[in-house]
């Protein structure tokens, strides 16, 4: 079992709220004492006036639930904290781009031939399983149906999915993504996962999920066993910041690891929040410590809302160059775009250029190398 770290509620006046340790370790009750309004938010922080004017004017636009282990996390005095600016709503959402708000920028539901699965590489999908998440942050890729219950799937509908997928010999590997998988209970999710098993051609399962990070509670010996039943089953989780790796989280990824899921780690590229090169080196090396590959750095999406978090593409090819020699290279993601048409690496090679037999590349530390290479099939000899 879990045993928290977390100390009972310190508020900002100074008061503390005694919660009973095996309440707050328990996934369930996190997710129905989610903060979801400001009465609620000020016994966590001291909301500036940005942030409770955010909440009033983006109600319309964004729901927001904040769980009590992931508000713990947050600086109640620091309206700059790289956790509490994932979460917490402000009025820099009401920027002029709030009109891509229903934007589906990668257009994922042109690529649905059913509802909720999204059929972009030839022998992969994504099955969006259910539209809950654990906290609803600020820049998610689907603002669009995040917390809409009229956008989730019944079980005819999950069936529907799965027998567009029997019938397509060609898929062999699913992302249970959302909304977020975990937020289904044990019983749910193994009918998922239980019927993707039965199919032949499907090899991989593959979860994405932001629970380690925001409820790591839910990672129960339960979970576990069921997907070490299950296996090959992969994880990616979606850490943003060193703050976020607690020792609760580091338990949760311990157990995960434990049961025989492989981890990796997709992070998004957020300005204000780890757009410098340090924050990343922290946070990319300690996800290593926790047995996490880092996988993705994506570039911030163009979702309404969003115009405050995201950097240039210049910016973040120039922090990835930063981080050349400075980590291992399994300790470094690789800095992608997300596009209709797939994902773009967006990495500055090394090459730079070729004359004759020879390649020049250049090292991190900005040493030159020709490297011989011939551009031709030796000649056979007669």
């Amino acid at each position: 079992m879990i045993h928290s770290t977390v100390n009972p509620v310190q508020t900002t006046a100074g008061r503390r709220s005694l919660t009973n340790q095996s309440d707050w370790i328990d996934w369930k009750w996190q997710m129905i004492h989610r903060i979801r309004s400001l009465e609620q938010l000020r016994d966590w922080i001291t909301p500036v006036p940005g942030e409770i004017e955010g909440i009033k004017r983006t109600k319309s636009f964004f729901r927001w639930r904040i769980t009590p282990y992931y508000a713990s996390l947050m600086d109640p005095d620091d309206a700059g904290c790289p956790v509490r600016r994932q979460v917490v709503p402000h009025t820099d959402e009401m920027e002029d781009d709030v009109d891509l708000l229903d934007l589906d920028p990668l257009e994922e539901q042109a690529h649905s031939p059913v509802k909720n699965l999204i059929h972009n590489y030839h022998d992969r999908v994504a099955f969006c399983v259910t539209t809950e998440c654990a906290v609803y942050c600020r820049y998610c890729l689907r603002k669009r149906m995040v917390g809409d219950g009229t956008q989730a799937l019944n079980r005819e509908e999950l069936q529907e999915a799965i027998d567009y997928l029997a019938a397509h010999t060609e898929i062999r590997d699913v992302l249970l993504t959302g909304g977020d998988p975990l937020s289904l209970n044990d019983e749910n999710l193994a009918w998922i996962i239980g019927r993707l098993r039965a199919i032949p051609h499907i090899d991989i399962i593959r979860i994405g999920t932001r629970y380690p990070v925001l409820n790591p509670y839910r990672i129960t010996d339960d979970l576990c066993r069921m997907l070490a039943e299950n296996h090959p089953v992969w994880l990616n989780t979606h850490f943003n910041h060193a703050k976020e790796l607690t020792e609760d989280a580091r338990l949760a990824l311990d157990k995960l690891s434990r049961a025989g899921v492989p981890l990796g780690n997709q992070t998004v590229l957020l300005k204000g929040i780890n757009d410098d090169a340090e924050t990343l080196k922290e946070l990319f090396h300690k996800l290593v410590t926790f047995r996490v590959r880092p996988y993705y750095l994506y570039h911030a999406q163009l979702i309404g809302g969003t115009r405050h978090f995201r950097t240039t593409i210049e910016q973040g090819i120039e922090l990835m160059e930063q981080l050349r020699g400075r980590l291992s290279g399994f300790a470094i993601p690789l800095y992608v775009l997300d596009t209709p048409h797939g994902k773009v690496p967006l990495t500055p090679s090394g090459y730079r250029g070729r004359k004759g037999d020879y390649v020049t590349v250049q090292a991190y530390g900005g040493e030159v190398w020709q490297e011989y290479n011939p551009d031709r099939d030796p000649t056979p000899e007669s």
